[in-house]
């Protein structure tokens, strides 16, 4: 049988050479070719490029032209009459936006349905001027999709429950978190980007690159307990820009990373590779900060972590066990070790049967940033109590998000010294095109 040949056909390529050339090139590269000669410049027209275009950049598709009754070109520069400023970001995040929705529908329906409708460039111009104070242009785009949601429960942006403790976060829209703007020293120019009825804690967004914070920056705020001055606000830092921060949100949410419990997103993380089978039973874990709950002086961390026993359902019905004990080996980052051991677990002794699933929750606190657990459970068969045997737990690591000190009152450097020891730069971009300045690209 003769191989299929991958190599395009003749009568696939462009009557005009220099349109495949064109075809390859991205937004810029294609409209400073139209400025070079009158020939680029008819040739950087051709209907078919600006198809890809269309698509790359607001994801357009050929229902969208056809509704619309212009051509590629056409449509791509009609919808860069409205979204232009956001060309280098949209596509992800409407991308990103979609694949939430669509995951919500089918497995969080009172979520989707507090989701708002998008703001207009106009109300965003106006909050801008209401705060005296410039949006950063991906969260701007953000709000053009969804201008967050209803303030009601539960929160888009994840929650958490231990048995005395509740947190769901909404993802706040852009007039009710510019009434929230900080004026006060130590959280100048932050505007709040997530609430929680329950704890009153938000994530927020700085607007300006001022008191130790990069414009653009995510953080929790965690006061200084141990400062005379109240502005010596500690950070813990959740993201280094609104799209970085949302499409990573996103992405745990739609892949299962965080489970779906009672119609709500739990932020728990599971660590890839931090299960264990023993015989016929698996465990498996996964672990959640709690910012709410911490602090970096005096340093105290606050860590739950959900458990999930699972019995095989082809094994056999002898099989059946109940625990009877845990054990732990805690250690911490600065190389303590303690063991721990005690009945059941949080006063429960689960039976396990072939198929059964048994998943319960704890809490922990550690003095040092990160650190990890391991140990194993013991067990004994129904059919003879004498037969006991141990089910190993994985190792699983807890650590909180990189942190940072407020700045003293010495002179800055151009750089900041993250908790995990990393630095973080600011970035200057730009573009020398005088096309994409005048397009704003």
């Amino acid at each position: 049988m003769a191989a299929v040949s991958s190599e395009p056909k003749l009568q696939d390529l462009p009557s005009d050479p220099l349109l495949h050339i064109l075809s390859f090139l991205s937004l810029r590269d294609l409209i400073n070719c139209s400025v070079v000669c009158r020939r680029l410049n008819e040739l950087s027209k051709h209907n078919p490029l600006w198809k890809r275009l269309c698509y790359r950049h607001w994801l357009l598709k050929e229902a969208d032209r056809a509704h619309s009754a212009l051509s590629w070109y056409g449509l791509f520069v009609h919808t860069f009459s409205d979204l232009g400023r956001y060309v280098d970001v949209y596509s992800s995040l409407k991308r990103h936006w979609d694949q939430l929705t669509e995951f919500l529908q089918q497995r969080c329906p009172r979520i989707i349905a507090s989701l708002k409708e998008g703001a207009t460039e106009a109300e965003l111009d106006a909050v801008e001027s209401q705060i005296g104070l410039e949006l950063p242009d991906d969260y701007r785009c953000s709000c053009r999709i969804h201008n967050g949601q209803k303030l009601v429960i539960p929160g888009l942006m994840g929650s958490m429950s231990l048995s005395n403790h509740y947190r769901s976060e909404v993802l706040l829209d852009v007039e009710t978190a510019a009434g929230g703007v900080q004026t006060r020293p130590g959280m100048k120019h932050c505007l709040p980007l997530t609430f929680c009825f329950h704890t009153g804690l938000s994530q927020y967004l700085a607007l300006r690159g001022e008191e130790g914070r990069a414009r653009g920056e995510l953080f929790y705020p965690c006061p200084n307990q141990r400062a005379s001055d109240p502005s010596a606000i500690d950070m813990f830092i959740t993201g280094s820009s609104f799209s970085s921060w949302f499409t990573s949100y996103v992405e745990n949410v739609v892949s299962g990373e965080f489970p779906i419990l009672r119609d709500q997103i739990f932020r728990y993380v599971h660590e890839k590779g931090c299960v264990a089978t023993t015989d016929d039973i698996t465990v498996s874990v996964s672990t959640s900060f709690l910012p709410e709950l911490s602090s970096v002086h005096p340093p105290h961390y606050f860590y739950t972590y959900r458990i999930r026993i699972e019995m095989s359902p082809d094994a056999s019905p002898s099989a059946a066990c109940q625990l009877d004990s845990r054990y732990w080996k805690i250690t911490t980052s600065d190389g303590n070790v303690e063991e721990v051991q005690g009945p059941g677990v949080v006063g429960e002794f689960p039976v396990m049967t072939p198929g059964k699933v048994h998943e319960y929750a704890s809490c922990t606190t550690f003095s040092t940033p990160s650190e990890f657990m391991e140990g194993h459970y013991t067990f004994h068969r129904l059919v003879n109590k004498e037969e006991v045997f141990q089910v190993a737990i994985p190792r699983f690591h807890m650590e909180c998000p990189p942190f940072r000190r407020p700045p003293t009152k010495q002179k800055q450097s151009g750089s900041r010294r993250l908790g995990d020891g990393s630095r973080d730069e600011e970035d200057v971009s730009g573009s020398s095109s005088p096309w994409c300045h005048q397009h704003k690209i």
